[in-house]
């Protein structure tokens, strides 16, 4: 008996489906959806945040926070602004380089300052700091592949970066009682 294939034969020109990637990102956001309605504190987050309201931000506060902070927030917000930009524009470009390796260095100054951010707990690292490891890892690889013209891994890197990196935490950054949301609801 043969077997028969659910998939018909790969030609030489078409990429390969990835359905599980496809699946991956609303599975990972479900994920930290439970994790967080799990945690003891979440009655009370989810409270805070019914009752909140948009308001002028908080400029003061902002003023307020450490040296590091204030870096580490004014390059990952220029970061996630130029990332934007550079996955609207055509790739490959000169601006797509000279805005890459901008963009690369405001990863690597988010990255890098957040190292010096110990309020999770105070004096030492917090889980958090294995993510900003991961990314001094990781993004010079996504340059280098981009130098060698490896540009499924470069896309696959940078933009992992991007949607991980900045997307997904700036959506963190807003749980009740954090600084963002202090700024922005307090």
């Amino acid at each position: 008996m043969s077997s028969v294939s659910q998939t018909p034969p790969r030609t030489a020109g078409q990429p390969r489906t990835r359905v599980w990637r496809a699946a991956a990102w609303p599975a990972a956001v479900a994920a930290v959806v439970v994790v967080l309605a799990l945690t003891p504190a979440a009655p009370a987050l989810i409270a805070q945040a019914a009752g909140a309201h948009l308001r002028t931000p908080d400029l003061a506060l902002l003023a307020a926070l450490p040296r590091p902070i204030q870096i580490h927030l004014a390059a990952a917000l220029l970061a996630l602004g130029l990332g934007a930009a550079l996955m609207i524009v055509h790739k490959g470009r000169t601006f797509h380089r000279a805005a890459g390796w901008m963009w690369v260095g405001l990863v690597a100054l988010t990255a890098g300052s957040s190292l010096f951010i110990t309020t999770l707990r105070p004096g030492h690292f917090s889980v958090l700091h294995l993510f900003s490891g991961w990314v001094l890892i990781i993004l010079p690889l996504g340059v280098l592949w981009a130098k060698r013209h490896a540009v499924a891994r470069h896309r696959r890197t940078m933009m992992g970066l991007f949607y991980g990196g900045f997307a997904f935490n700036l959506a963190l950054t807003f749980i009740p009682g954090r600084v963002l949301w202090r700024v922005f609801f307090g």
